[in-house]
């Protein structure tokens, strides 16, 4: 099933250029991270999917959530390996349709989708050179079999969280630096004095860490 998305085609127009891929939240849709589109770098293609799951009133999900659950239960794992894949066979559609830099692909996910975006580089990260997960956490349980064997050198990721987050406690975001460490990708954590969001300072933080890495 194809998803659906939005695209901000390049201002500044290479042979091939760089690809951000938007990843919203549970509960929201391709419009909600599409509204900064214009703020980010300019030599980039922007383009914000859709998910799957249609929830009614203009809210999708990844997979199904239970919000009572631990860490270990939150996420209905069949359905977010389904949509890891789709998002795969998504980026590789794109990179068919546009001019896009296969080596240069990006991931920006917001909490489920932040937490997709640790799964499909962990899984592929011949495909992915950056991931800039929000209010998001590492469940390794959605990456492919035998991970740990791939070379995650060229991989950098920037996480960042809200310290009085309601939604996805700050202690399970907390443990993703040191998880990742034994894999040996560059890893930059920052947290704010903020609930389920994303505030002005965490989105200059990340622009800012986007344009020099």
């Amino acid at each position: 099933m194809p998803l659906e998305y939005l695209v901000r085609p390049p201002k500044v127009v290479l042979e091939k250029n760089p690809m951000l891929l938007l990843l919203h939240g549970y509960g929201s849709n391709k419009e909600d991270l599409f509204s900064f589109a214009s703020e980010l770098p300019d030599n980039y293609y922007v383009i914000a999917a859709q998910a799957p799951h249609d929830m009614q009133y203009g809210s999708y999900a990844w997979y199904a959530i239970n919000f009572d659950a631990d860490e270990n239960k939150f996420s209905d794992l069949n359905q977010a390996r389904q949509s890891r894949d789709l998002i795969v066979d998504f980026i590789d559609e794109m990179k068919n349709k546009y001019p896009i830099d296969a080596t240069e692909i990006s991931l920006v996910g917001f909490s489920q989708g932040a937490i997709l975006s640790y799964a499909i580089a962990l899984s592929y990260p011949e495909k992915i050179k950056r991931v800039i997960a929000l209010s998001g956490y590492l469940n390794v349980d959605m990456a492919v079999e035998g991970f740990e064997k791939k070379d995650f050198s060229k991989l950098a990721i920037f996480a960042s969280h809200g310290t009085v987050d309601q939604v996805i406690p700050v202690e399970w975001a907390r443990k993703t630096p040191e998880a990742l460490k034994p894999f040996g990708m560059e890893v930059t954590f920052k947290e704010y004095p903020i609930g389920h969001g994303v505030s002005p300072q965490n989105f200059y933080d990340f622009r800012k860490w986007l344009l020099e890495n």
